[in-house]
Formats: structure tokens, sequence, C-alpha cells
């Protein structure tokens, strides 16, 4: 890796910490937003760990974090800082199978990391990626849910964020796990889309969203599949990316 590679991922490290650590109100509003389902010794997936944040905040209500990164950069800093205190971390990526994939990496804005082409061919030219270049590739060991769930135990909650990748990884998922959330990108819904019918062929879902980083729902129901893609079809493809949930129905 060159020297410019080298600050830039620095830099492209840093800025996610200040983002995700340096604004302690922010983290407030997540732990309580996630209080009101998660409980001490539940099992929770963060697929996609990035900087730790959400393994972190989880933690902190007593769950029992199983915490995926294969992007080196984020995965180092959470085998140095935060691995000691999760039930599991592994780095790699989460997909339909097992096997290996190339990660796509952006050094200065490395939360945008990708094992999806499609992804990045579908974003680069909507306003909040134009600036971005994915700079590196790197080949990662892949894994699927089933096989975490088999090496875990089921988690209650699932959460997904891995740019583009959220409907591959349901696909490696045979058994409904009662919480899932995955982010949505309004500029390539054909991600979302898939992502829902998969959880509609795992079993009976309920749906709600978030947007952005608000950490709160932007209805006071939970809703059909049928009627959270007609809300989101109404989206401009340069709206503001965000959060589905799905809850289980008993």
């Amino acid at each position: 890796m060159t020297m410019s590679l080298r600050l830039d991922r620095a830099a492209g490290v840093v800025r996610s910490l200040v983002v995700y650590y340096g604004q302690p109100w922010r983290r407030r509003s997540l732990r309580r937003f996630y209080e009101s389902w998660i409980v001490p010794g539940d099992l929770v997936f963060d697929i996609g760990a990035h900087v730790g944040n959400r393994s972190k905040t989880l933690m902190s209500l007593g769950a029992e974090v199983v915490a995926i990164e294969p992007q080196p950069a984020f995965a180092d800093l959470i085998e140095t800082h935060l691995a000691p205190r999760l039930k599991g971390f592994e780095r790699v990526a989460v997909g339909a199978s097992a096997g290996e994939i190339t990660l796509r990496i952006s050094s200065r804005h490395p939360t945008v990391t990708s094992t999806s082409s499609a992804f990045i061919d579908s974003v680069s030219q909507t306003e909040g990626f134009r600036r971005v270049k994915w700079d590196q590739e790197v080949t990662v060991p892949m894994t699927t849910l089933d096989a975490l769930i088999t090496k875990y135990g089921k988690p209650v909650f699932c959460k997904i964020d891995c740019e583009g990748a959220e409907a591959d990884i349901l696909r490696g998922l045979s058994t409904p796990i009662k919480h899932v959330a995955f982010e949505y990108i309004p500029a390539m819904p054909s991600v979302t889309i898939e992502a829902i019918k998969r959880l509609n062929e795992l079993g009976a879902y309920r749906f709600n969203r978030v947007i952005g980083e608000t950490h709160r729902f932007v209805g006071t129901d939970w809703i059909s599949a049928e009627a959270l893609l007609k809300d989101l079809s109404d989206l401009s493809s340069e709206s503001i990316s965000g959060d589905v949930y799905a809850r289980l129905e008993e």
C-alpha cells in the first residue's frame, strides 16, 4: 500500500470514528431506540459492524453480540478494542453461499466498502456518492447467516448494513429471525425489493423504517410489505438512505 493510500485510509477511519462516536447525543438516541426490544441475554448479530458503535450500544443493553466486519481497517479496530467483550467476532463477508468474494474499498470513505459491483455502479452517479472512489480490492472469506446461526445460535435481532449486499445476505438465511434490520438505498431499490421478498418467503413479517441516523420510526404502525414498498417507491434516487426494520409476527 502506498503512503498516499495509507494516509487516506487513516483519514477515512478517523472520519468514521468522529461520525459514530463524536456525537454522544446520537449514541444515547440509538440506545433508547434499541432498548424497547432488546433485553439482557439476547443474542444479536451485527453484520457490517464498521467501527463497532452499534455493537457497543447493544452490549450496553446486555445483549450478547456477534460482530461481522471484513473491511481490514475496521476489523483491526474491532479486534483491538471490542472483540474481548463480544460473544463472537468474524473477519468475513456474509452472502448467499460460503466461499470467497472481492471486497471493494474506498480509502477515504471506508463505510461504503462493498462486495456488490451493482451497488457501486448504481450509486456512483448520485449526488451523495459522486466523489467516492473505490480504490482498493481485497479477497475475503465469505460465510452465510445459516452458518453463523449453526455456530452461535439464532439471534433475536440481526442488523445488516453491507452497502448493496443485503438481499444476497438474506438469501443465505433459511429460518426466520424475530427482528431484522437492513439498509435501504433509494438509488438502488431492487436490493430493498429483493430483501423484503426474501423475508416474506421466510415468515410473516411487518415493517417500519428509519430515515438516516434519526433512530426513530417513520410510522406509528408496523405495515405490510406492499405498503412499505409503495412508501419507498415514492422516494427519489437522491433521497436519504435509512434502515428497514422487519418484525416477525407471532
